[in-house]
């Protein structure tokens, strides 16, 4: 690419007579992320829509002429992605993107069902209904799922999905399971798509459950958008062992 044949320092001295301002590295920063930053952000938004599935090995040639940049960048990136436990670098070879375990999604969805419940009676306190702002909120993502689960996009319903569960847990208050729960966020997205995939009659029923966890909340019946929440996200670890009814 043009961009990175330029350094800072060139572009400087073809211009020694600009007029003050910040430098033309810091510019051209501003209108494009780094080079390792937009690797990262491709291999990683690729491996959770399951455009690079678990078990594709990546090599560091493909994903620079597929990005535009280096190999160097490329390998940083990876780096990154490795220890945040989505792909396995191997020496001369590539990075092999990582399957789902069984062992995971069950670990997913049972810190899930520990914050969501909890998070359901937070919502709900002495027989009101939860509040307003988070039942239109609640509303409004379940409208977003209903459209994008119409136009066939799986990526954008499952970041709604995720969104409307993340809505409640963010409504408890606690900083501190919020930020738990967003380290799920990876994870759930991924499950989410791969759930679609196999079992699409899933979509239709996702929404229905949302539906009913929304009514739950308005109802102000903190039990039963409990039970919903339990029901519904057991559902994901019923589906990988089979067990959907």
């Amino acid at each position: 690419m043009s961009t990175l044949a330029t350094s800072p320092t060139a572009a400087t001295a073809a211009t020694p007579d600009a007029p003050a301002g910040p430098p033309a590295g810091t510019r051209a920063a501003g209108k494009r992320p780094p080079a390792a930053d937009r690797v990262y952000s491709h291999i990683k938004q690729a491996v959770l829509d399951r455009r690079y599935e678990g078990g594709t090995l990546l090599t560091e040639g493909e994903l620079a002429e597929a990005v535009g940049v280096s190999r160097t960048p490329v390998r940083e990136a990876l780096l990154k992605l490795e220890m945040e436990g989505l792909l396995k670098l191997y020496p001369k070879k590539g990075a092999l993107v990582l399957a789902v375990s069984a062992q995971e999604i069950a670990d997913v969805v049972e810190t899930r069902l520990l914050v969501e419940r909890f998070a359901v009676h937070k919502a709900v306190q002495d027989s009101a209904p939860a509040p307003e702002r988070l039942l239109s909120r609640l509303a409004e993502l379940l409208d977003e799922q209903r459209r994008h689960a119409e136009a066939g996009d799986l990526a954008a319903v499952s970041l709604a999905d995720r969104s409307f569960h993340a809505e409640i847990v963010a409504h408890a208050g606690n900083q501190i399971l919020a930020r738990l729960y967003d380290q799920l966020r990876d994870r759930q997205l991924r499950m989410g798509v791969a759930v679609m995939e196999a079992h699409p009659d899933r979509i239709a029923k996702n929404i229905t459950e949302h539906a009913e966890i929304l009514a739950a909340l308005r109802a102000g019946d903190a039990d039963a958008a409990a039970d919903c929440v339990h029901r519904h996200v057991s559902r994901v670890r019923d589906l990988v062992r089979g067990e959907e009814r």
